[in-house]
């Protein structure tokens, strides 16, 4: 079904939640703040409002164990259906973890809460998708102000860990108006704004630090110095004992380069039989990195300013034959500068 205003969606969600016994919330792969946050405000309401057990799956990485009810999270790898109904939240069912995937799908009803603009609502029971949301946290305000859910500290440190994410520290481009107004009203209601925002978008691990130096220290420029591109190898992740969280924000270092267009990460997954290459990309501004990431891969998506994408192959015949040549084509055809 198409996406569902808030006040709709809220009232349809809490009615079916109601009659079930067993809820479902998961993001994708790879967790992230804004994905973790939305699903555990969203259940910390649930289970005000109703009776049913919500389940909360992800694999949570050292960024976000310290998080309120990070510990009742299930690893995707043990849940564990059947469920009445699953929600995956910022993302849609394409990006779940092959773990979550078939219970998800075998839940009674399924419902998506994303801002992603590459998401769309067919094929769910229930949608909330509105790309012009900053994050998913944002929505999962609406949805919970729509239930007249009061906000406390730790509501307000979960909204505020997915808020921060998605909006980079409050540094992209997708920080608006009404994202800080509600920033305001989140550390009105307890969330402690420092902390928050530096562990979720500045602080690193010694392995992480390790990562960002190499990174940097090997970037390639293409385009004529328009596009950066920075590589991580499987080998390096294993010797620095990299763990998920360790690569957050290394992309955006790249990005935030005079004269650069769009930033690419390139980080080696798979085996050596079977290479993988997961593309995080972003751009300045012109150059529509969602659109490329879903044209490389139908599963590859986001946002136009910052995407993603999986790909089989060795990564730099990735590079140099697919994604290289799509972003120059991308560049050429922009109006020229004024």
């Amino acid at each position: 079904m198409p996406s569902s205003p808030v006040p709709d969606f809220a009232r349809a969600l809490i009615g079916l939640v109601r009659s079930c016994r067993r809820v479902l919330l998961t993001g994708p792969k790879d967790v992230d703040g804004d994905s973790l946050g939305a699903c555990l405000a969203l259940a910390t309401a649930l289970e005000r409002l109703s009776d049913a057990q919500v389940v909360v799956a992800a694999d949570v990485g050292w960024r976000y164990r310290d998080l309120p009810r990070a510990g009742d999270c299930v690893p995707d790898a043990e849940v564990r259906g059947p469920f009445d109904l699953a929600v995956v939240l910022d993302g849609d069912r394409r990006r779940l973890s092959s773990d979550i995937a078939a219970v998800f799908a075998s839940a009674s009803h399924q419902a998506v809460i994303d801002h992603h603009r590459s998401t769309e609502g067919q094929g769910y029971d229930l949608a909330l998708v509105d790309a012009t949301s900053a994050s998913t946290a944002e929505l999962v305000h609406a949805v919970l102000a729509a239930w007249q859910v009061p906000l406390d500290a730790d509501l307000a440190c979960l909204l505020l860990t997915g808020v921060a994410y998605d909006t980079g520290g409050f540094r992209h481009t997708n920080t608006t108006p009404q994202t800080l107004r509600l920033v305001a009203d989140l550390v009105e209601a307890g969330a402690d704004y420092s902390p928050v925002v530096v562990r979720t978008a500045s602080e690193r691990r010694k392995a992480g630090l390790l990562l960002l130096g190499h990174t940097l220290h090997g970037a390639s420029f293409h385009a004529d110095d328009r596009v950066v591109v920075g590589v991580v190898r499987r080998a390096k992740l294993a010797e620095v004992g990299a763990e998920p969280g360790d690569l957050d924000f290394i992309v955006d270092q790249l990005l935030y380069v005079q004269g650069v267009d769009v930033a690419i990460l390139a980080v080696e997954r798979g085996t050596d039989a079977q290479p993988r290459v997961k593309l995080s990309l972003r751009s300045r501004g012109g150059t529509n990195v969602c659109a490329i990431a879903a044209a490389l891969d139908p599963c590859g998506g986001g946002h136009q300013r910052a995407a993603g994408v999986v790909l089989e192959g060795q990564l730099d015949a990735v590079l140099a034959q697919r994604v290289l040549p799509m972003i120059q084509q991308a560049l050429d055809s922009l109006p020229p500068a004024r």
